[in-house]
């Protein structure tokens, strides 16, 4: 799911999966640009998705994978390892170190 911009829309859909095993990657962590999300800001964005779908149910990664470098949007190998190193870091703040 693309939730990177206000265009994406509410988180309210989240409320539709289903109470169980399925699992939700919200993409909060853009790959269109080399700018990085806030920690905090990320945060604020599950705390915002758990109204609608338990925590457990969501998982983190970039959305739409670095495919998109492909058709031209400007994101550097760098700029791709800092959101891979934030995709880690936003895991272990919300559900902890493993």
């Amino acid at each position: 799911m693309e939730y990177d911009t206000e265009r994406a829309g509410g988180l309210e859909p989240l409320a539709s999966l289903p109470k169980g095993r399925k699992r939700v990657m919200p993409g909060f962590i853009t790959t269109k640009t080399g700018k990085l999300e806030s920690l905090d800001w990320i945060r604020a964005k599950y705390d915002e998705a758990s109204k609608y779908v338990d925590i457990d149910q969501l998982g983190v990664a970039p959305q739409c994978g670095f495919a998109s470098t492909e058709h031209g949007n400007e994101i550097t190998e760098d700029d791709q390892k800092r959101k891979l190193e934030l995709v880690v870091k936003t895991a272990e703040a919300i559900w902890g170190e493993s």
